[in-house]
């Protein structure tokens, strides 16, 4: 059983992109991870530069994104779907307080434009059930998990 967090104290974001790098061998799939700081909306930071202080909720998220954007092509592979260049995984990890105790919770964006939304949340569903990040904590978070489909702006 989790705990909704009634006050949230700070929240790490990332975004996360399966992107080819120049010069990296041919089938190997690369994740650049860019992280926010919290309460800066606007000032990113890079998991490629130097990183002075990120907090516990950023990498937290950027493993589980990283980890999680990895299980997304696994599973999409295993169902014959060929994933759009332009995915991406938002994670957003809050923690909070519920009376004296500390918790955190989890919101999770898939982005996967122009995959039928039935094929997609099922890609996202066994992404989950294939994550080790997303099995550690099945259970004991709040975790919600959001499909897009459509890019917002040709919507």
């Amino acid at each position: 059983m989790t705990t909704k967090i009634q006050t949230v104290l700070l929240t790490g974001k990332t975004h996360t992109t399966a992107s080819r790098r120049e010069g990296a061998p041919a089938g190997e799939e690369l994740v650049d991870i860019q992280l926010s700081t919290p309460g800066n909306a606007g000032n990113e930071i890079s998991l490629k530069a130097i990183q002075l202080h990120p907090t516990a909720e950023q990498l937290f998220a950027g493993a589980w994104s990283a980890c999680y954007t990895g299980a997304l092509g696994l599973a999409a592979k295993t169902k014959k779907v060929a994933l759009p260049s332009d995915m991406s995984v938002d994670i957003e990890v809050d923690l909070g307080k519920t009376g004296n105790a500390y918790f955190i919770q989890a919101r999770i964006e898939v982005r996967m434009p122009g995959v039928a939304h039935d094929v997609a949340e099922a890609i996202a569903q066994a992404a989950h059930e294939a994550c080790p990040y997303s099995k550690a904590v099945h259970g004991n978070i709040d975790i919600a998990t959001n499909v897009i489909v459509t890019d917002p702006v040709a919507a």
